[in-house]
C-alpha cells in the first residue's frame, strides 16, 4: 500500500471535535479530545466513539461503563487543545475548564455548546483505539445553534493546517 495515499485518503474523512469525559468518583477522572465519533442508531440512540486504548479516559470509561461527549463550538479551539494531554482536576476545574456532574455523574463542561451522556453498551478492542458504543441517556444544549446544528461544531480542519488525526 502507498503510505502517502493511505494517509491522504483517510484524512479526507471530516471529523468533529468533542471532549469525552468520565469519572469513577474514586479520584480518577478521564477526559480527552476525541474526533472519531458518529451516531449509529436512532432507536435506541447510539453513538460510536474511538478512544485511544492506552489513555486514562479509556481506563475510566471501561471501568465505569459511562461517559459524556461534550460538543465544542467553532470558537473553542483552546478547549480542544487543552484536552490533548492527560486531564487533571485542580481548583475545582477539569483541565482548566469549569464543569458540573451530569445526571450519570460524568463531567459536563460548562462552556461546551451541547453534551450527551451515555451508558456503554459494548467496547470493541482492536488496534490502538477501542470502539466504544454508548447509548445516549440524556442530552443538553447549552448554546442553541443559530443555523444547522452540524455547522456549529468545531471540526478538525478548524484547528489549523498542521493538525491532523487519522491516516
Amino acid at each position: 500500500m502507498d503510505a502517502d495515499a493511505k494517509k491522504t485518503a483517510l484524512r479526507m474523512i471530516p471529523y468533529g471535535i468533542y471532549v469525552l469525559t468520565a469519572d469513577d468518583h474514586k479520584g480518577n477522572v478521564g477526559a480527552a479530545t476525541v474526533n472519531w465519533v458518529t451516531q449509529a442508531s436512532f432507536a435506541p440512540p447510539l453513538v460510536v466513539v474511538g478512544v485511544k486504548a492506552d489513555s486514562g479516559a479509556h481506563t475510566v470509561v471501561k471501568g465505569t461503563g459511562k461517559f459524556s461527549l461534550n460538543m465544542l463550538g467553532k470558537d473553542q479551539k483552546g478547549i480542544a487543545f487543552g484536552f490533548f494531554k492527560p486531564a487533571k482536576v485542580e481548583d475545582g476545574k477539569l483541565s482548566g475548564q469549569a464543569f458540573h456532574a451530569g445526571a450519570n455523574g460524568t463531567p459536563i463542561l460548562d462552556d461546551a455548546i451541547a453534551a450527551v451522556e451515555c451508558t456503554v453498551k459494548q467496547v470493541v478492542e482492536m488496534g490502538d483505539h477501542s470502539i466504544v458504543i454508548g447509548e445516549v441517556t440524556d442530552a443538553y444544549v447549552m448554546k442553541p445553534p443559530a443555523g444547522r446544528p452540524d455547522a456549529a461544531i468545531l471540526e478538525m480542519k478548524d484547528l489549523g493546517d498542521t493538525v491532523y488525526y487519522g491516516g
